[in-house]
């Protein structure tokens, strides 16, 4: 399944930036970023960072996610973005988004939050019977 999240992901992030010019990605903090020598801020490492590609510039989506140069304020940092760590692509100009929840990807969060729902699913459940009463 991880890997048709991330066809998607790659499918709606290419869409619309041939439709916009621009696209956005929403990425969450994991060991296994790289955001050159700046790294992740405090701040970001708790909400994650949003980073902007166009179409001019030379970046590689392959198998294991997106490597670019990317410009920080005067400085240019090389990054590497796992597909698994893109919480997020979106385009403000289209109005247009397509997130995934962060736990999608944490193996043992998403374990946890599909016990707990499968927890609270089993105690809404209304069972009915259908057969017939003669």
């Amino acid at each position: 399944m991880a890997g048709n999240l991330t066809d998607l992901k790659k499918h709606v992030f290419f869409e619309l930036l041939d439709m916009a010019g621009r696209v956005f990605i929403h990425v969450r903090y994991s060991e296994d970023v790289m955001i050159g020598e700046r790294g992740f801020l405090t701040e970001e490492k708790e909400e994650g960072l949003v980073l902007v590609f166009n179409a001019g510039m030379k970046f590689d989506w392959n198998a294991q996610g997106i490597s670019a140069t990317l410009g920080f304020g005067p400085k240019t940092e090389k990054c590497f973005i796992p597909s698994e760590s893109i919480i997020s692509v979106f385009s403000p100009d289209l109005s247009a988004q397509f997130s995934v929840s962060p736990a999608a990807h944490e193996g043992g969060q998403k374990k946890q939050v599909m016990k707990k729902v499968h927890s609270i699913s089993k105690q809404k459940v209304i069972k009915v019977d259908f057969s017939k009463k003669n």
